[in-house]
């Protein structure tokens, strides 16, 4: 190359380096995670999720929270394409695991479950809170926070025995695309809230406004707390609803091995843990470098970083103990298992961009 080749390509790379920065939608915070969780102890990898069956989703994606219905049939909400989540449907498992189309929708359904009158209430992705009648019609419930912000990416949802129906929203400022996420997870910035909304008052309460990826959502079962997961941040916090300590928050369980996101209740009382994939230990080393994710964002998507193919499952007690995980370390059956509801024996596992469930029976 002569020098002034040279010049004329070092010109071009500098404009171009401008050029990304100058349109980097993306102003990120430093953050130092904590040393990485080794597998070993009560998280030593296993592959007892290998022995999973595969439901598929019809051509469908991102089985993202499961609801169960009086009958025994299993729901979820599906988008149309691997990272198009524009439209999508809620789909039907029955017992025998056949599927059908419930109900074609416009916007990606993620957090749901079924009301004390049969009714399936919902999370819409650039709608909000709805309520899907016995007839299949859609009422909407609510598309703001008390603050007035729109509830773009609802996801954790969970009814309590009063009615009262608590969920997450991860943005108030963009509906779910892999971009997005992306910035979410690099920009480290606490966009979601969690909140409250009571069908009989329709009053709506703000439980937190920050939360870093809010994202799964359980109740206790004495509905004293709830717990959230803050996926990019690898923990789960406790909000006190009801007694002593209502009002209060704390951390639940820190530095886990993953990205944690969905939360459901185990038959036994515990709770299961659902993970998108094991952390990036590169991911890890970036985080304190605010260029650097400005720069790896402004990569065109494909070369951008791709979750790793992992299947990780947490079984944890009330008091944050982990007492059993459950892995495909490869990702060869269950290559996402970042929803997670156990039913009659089964773990049933979902993802965002996966187009099956997988069924894992428990021992």
């Amino acid at each position: 190359m002569t020098n002034k080749n040279r010049i004329v390509y070092m010109g071009f790379f500098s404009s171009l380096l401008i050029m990304l920065f100058s349109n980097c939608a993306i102003q990120p915070k430093a953050w130092n995670p904590s040393p990485e969780t080794e597998f070993k102890g009560e998280i030593s990898l296993n592959e007892k999720l290998t022995n999973a069956s595969q439901i598929h989703l019809l051509g469908y994606f991102g089985a993202e929270e499961f609801a169960v219905d009086k009958a025994g049939n299993i729901f979820c909400g599906v988008h149309k394409g691997k990272k198009d989540f524009s439209s999508g449907a809620i789909l039907k498992i029955s017992p025998d695991d056949s599927i059908e189309e419930f109900l074609v929708t416009n916007n990606w359904v993620t957090g749901m479950q079924f009301d004390k009158n049969g009714a399936l209430i919902a999370l819409m992705n650039d709608v909000g809170l709805i309520k899907i009648n016995a007839n299949k019609s859609i009422d909407t419930l609510l598309t703001k926070t008390p603050q007035g912000k729109p509830i773009l990416m609802g996801t954790g949802l969970k009814i309590a025995s009063d009615g009262v129906i608590y969920f997450t929203n991860m943005s108030s400022t963009d509906k779910t695309s892999w971009k997005y996420v992306n910035k979410l997870i690099l920009e480290m910035k606490p966009t979601g809230g969690v909140y409250s909304y009571n069908p009989k008052t329709k009053m709506t309460t703000t439980i937190s406004e920050g939360n870093y990826f809010g994202n799964g959502l359980e109740i206790s079962a004495n509905e004293e707390f709830i717990l959230v997961s803050e996926t990019s941040k690898y923990r789960i916090l406790k909000y006190w609803i009801e007694g002593d300590k209502k009002g209060q928050s704390e951390v639940f369980i820190d530095n886990l091995a993953g990205f944690p996101n969905n939360i459901s209740k185990s038959e036994n009382g515990n709770y299961w843990v659902g993970f998108t994939t094991k952390r990036n230990e590169q991911l890890d080393k970036i985080h304190p470098k605010v260029r650097m994710k400005k720069i790896i964002y402004s990569l065109p998507s494909f070369v951008q970083p791709k979750p790793e193919k992992f299947g990780m499952v947490l079984e944890v007690s009330e008091r944050g103990e982990i007492l059993q995980s459950l892995f495909d370390s490869k990702g060869k059956i269950v290559t996402e298992a970042g929803a997670v509801i156990e039913h009659n024996g089964h773990l049933y596992l979902g993802g965002d961009i996966v187009s099956y469930v997988s069924k894992s029976k428990l021992n």
